[in-house]
């Protein structure tokens, strides 16, 4: 009867023992679960995301590569990447359909989404076209500077624009939290593209040119950050930690092309080098969110 006795009560604390377990792998394991659950990314943008010209291209439409720095953030992470991003974009293809058949970037949101990137708002300044069109294969002060084009009669075009996509770019960031309202956001800017007095005519834009197009590259990344600020977002600098690698760096140096590329990018955009530059600094930044469960 003793032994009987002993064994009995060795069972039922084991029962006991096995209950709690139970009941306490039950509390972990959602958590767990969580942890273990690859982070949905959404990564929106213009060309300075897309990656246009870097092999490989993974569409054709937008020009968008599988080395872009939304891809090396997403490695980075261990994220599961929706990447819409899109050369050519401007905020109004947020919401609306690009070359008419893209659909808009905000259909990849979802309510589970747990990061989302977005670089946008040099296309809607016309800061392409702008830098193109200060090209001069003359000698400094041998016709009319770019500068004198965009800032006539005490007005500047560009401060104007970027002013102007302030309120547009702060209402893109509350739609995103909207849409996917446990999500990380984060607005990413873009990289050096000149040196102090630029490097003419290794690249053709005049010293005061070069000047003038990287301030208002600065000027926007100031008004980018402003707006992610004010709109719950994270703004992460890449231009700061370019400010050696922009388009007159040596060849192996630089992390953006000028006007004759060195390696596979479009002129005045990313190479390869800069993405996973720049996917870095971004990893950093944001680290691993957390899941939205």
């Amino acid at each position: 009867m003793g032994i009987r006795l002993f064994l009995a009560r060795r069972l039922r604390a084991a029962a006991v023992g096995l209950g709690v377990v139970t009941a306490l792998s039950c509390l972990v394991s959602p958590a767990s679960a969580a942890e273990d659950r690859a982070l949905n990314y959404v990564a929106l943008g213009d060309s300075s995301a897309a990656g246009p010209l870097i092999p490989q291209q993974i569409d054709l439409a937008c020009l968008r590569s599988d080395r872009n720095w939304p891809h090396v953030l997403a490695t980075r992470l261990g994220a599961r990447l929706t990447d819409v991003s899109c050369s050519g974009a401007t905020t109004d293809h947020l919401a609306g359909r690009q070359f008419g058949f893209v659909p808009p970037q905000y259909d990849a949101l979802r309510a589970n989404t747990d990061l989302v990137t977005i670089a946008i708002g040099a296309n809607d300044i016309g800061l392409g076209p702008l830098v193109l069109s200060c090209i001069r294969l003359t000698p400094d002060g041998v016709g009319p500077s770019c500068r004198d084009l965009f800032g006539q009669n005490g007005r500047d075009v560009l401060a104007e624009r970027i002013a102007a996509t302030a309120p547009k770019l702060g209402a893109a960031l509350e739609e995103i939290h909207r849409r996917s309202p446990r999500a990380q956001v984060a607005v990413v800017g873009y990289l050096t593209y000149f040196q102090p007095g630029g490097c003419w005519p290794r690249d053709p834009v005049w010293s005061e040119d070069a000047d003038y197009i990287q301030a208002a590259f600065d000027r926007l990344h100031a008004m980018l950050a402003d707006q992610a600020r004010r709109h719950g977002s994270r703004y992460v600098d890449i231009r700061t930690p370019s400010a050696k690698h922009g388009a007159c760096a040596p060849a192996g140096e630089k992390w953006l092309e000028g006007l004759v590329p060195t390696s596979a990018a479009a002129p005045y955009h990313p190479n390869a080098a800069g993405m996973a530059a720049a996917g870095g600094i971004v990893a950093k930044a944001v680290r691993r969110p957390a899941v939205a469960g």
